[in-house]
C-alpha cells in the first residue's frame, strides 16, 4: 500500500442528541439526560448512552489497532478526539471538560488533571495535535500555546 502520508481527519456526530437512542433502558435523547439535575432515572439513563458509546469508542480503537499501514497500525497514525462542550450539561459548566485523545503516536495510559481554577484553554491541545500533524502552527482560537504534559511515545517525561 502506497500512503500520501496527509493528515486524515474526520468528524462523527453521535445520533440520539434529541431524541431517544435505540439503546434498551433508554427512553430520552441525550440532551435532555445530561440536563438530569441530578435526578435518579436520567442519572441511570444518561450513565447507560455513556457506556454504549465508550463501547462503540473501545470497537474503533481495537479496529484501527487492527487495521496495519506500512509499518505501524491505523491506531498510531491517526488522532482520536473525543470530547463535550460541557463538564456538566446540568448547570451548562465549561470546566473540566471531558477529553479523550488516543493514537496519533502519543503516549498511552496518561492521565493529564489541570488545575481547575486556572486550567489551559483547550486550544492548547489543537495547537499541540496541529503540531503533531505536522503543522506549524502556534496559536489556534485562544490558546496561550501548546498543552503542556501530553506526551508522544518515547518521551520519559
Amino acid at each position: 500500500m502506497i500512503g500520501t502520508h496527509s493528515p486524515r481527519f474526520n468528524t462523527i456526530r453521535l445520533a440520539g442528541s434529541g431524541f431517544a437512542p435505540p439503546i434498551e433502558g433508554v427512553s430520552l435523547g441525550h440532551h435532555d439526560l445530561s440536563h438530569h439535575g441530578k435526578d435518579p432515572s436520567k442519572l441511570a439513563q444518561l450513565k447507560i448512552v455513556e457506556l454504549e458509546t465508550m463501547k462503540l469508542v473501545r470497537d474503533l480503537f481495537a479496529k484501527l489497532t487492527q487495521s496495519q499501514e506500512e509499518d505501524s497500525n491505523l491506531l498510531d497514525r491517526t488522532t482520536v478526539f473525543l470530547g463535550s462542550n460541557l463538564g456538566d450539561g446540568s448547570s451548562h459548566s465549561t470546566k473540566n471538560l471531558p477529553v479523550l485523545v488516543a493514537g496519533g503516536g502519543y503516549r498511552h495510559g496518561q492521565h493529564l488533571a489541570f488545575d481547575p481554577d486556572n486550567p489551559p484553554p483547550l486550544c492548547n491541545l489543537y495547537v499541540t495535535t496541529l503540531q503533531r500533524l505536522g503543522i506549524e502552527a502556534e496559536s489556534f482560537g485562544t490558546s496561550t500555546g501548546s498543552l503542556t504534559g501530553l506526551e508522544t511515545k518515547g518521551n520519559d517525561a
